[in-house]
């Protein structure tokens, strides 16, 4: 049986703290690999994703292949209509995996309003990824859950979009392969 972590998100841009809870998850959880899969409709953030699917899904890309274990999936890129986590498990499953969902605190707090969350229960192990002790739980009864700590790291997406926008430097934030697709496509300069 094969071990798979899923790790979704916007990823606009991806970032060490993205990267580190993938590595950190896939060691503690004894995962086979961990999919890092970008939302290409993030319902739940129209609005606000700056990257295109397309420019997002290329940043994931070059962020997986410089560590082992992680695996960048097109999965909701290449699926029409809103990202939905539970369409995503069902399209990742088989009879050969289990699938352990990555989630931080903040989005298991957010799992309340997510659509087809009862599926979403029967189809992954959720892998909470505390910052220090800021751990939760999914959402009622029934959820098999674990728990892995990483060390707290304060930049998140819109910041490090800021300073990209704004010329300034985002080394040790943003992998060097992400930065150099980040500039090749200027994705985030200044309108």
């Amino acid at each position: 049986m094969q071990r798979v972590g899923i790790l979704g998100g916007t990823f606009d841009p991806i970032h060490v703290g993205h990267i580190a809870a993938a590595a950190e998850a896939r060691v503690a959880c004894r995962l086979d690999c961990v999919m890092l899969v970008p939302a290409a409709d993030p319902w739940q953030k129209r609005g606000q994703v700056v990257g295109s699917a397309a420019d997002r899904m290329a940043m994931v890309e070059a962020a997986a292949a410089a560590v082992e274990g992680i695996e960048a999936s097109r999965v909701e890129i290449e699926r029409t209509g809103p990202s939905v986590t539970a369409d995503t498990l069902e399209a990742l499953r088989g009879p050969d995996r289990q699938l352990f969902l990555i989630l931080g605190s903040d989005a298991v707090r957010n799992m309340p309003t997510w659509r087809r969350l009862d599926d979403t229960k029967r189809l992954a192990t959720v892998v909470v990824i505390e910052r220090l002790g800021d751990g939760v739980d999914p959402p009622g009864e029934g959820w098999s859950v674990e728990h892995v700590v990483i060390p707290r790291i304060d930049m998140s997406s819109s910041e490090l979009r800021e300073r990209l926008v704004d010329g300034r430097p985002v080394d040790g934030w943003i992998p060097p392969a992400v930065v150099r697709v980040i500039r090749e496509r200027g994705i985030y300069t200044a309108a």
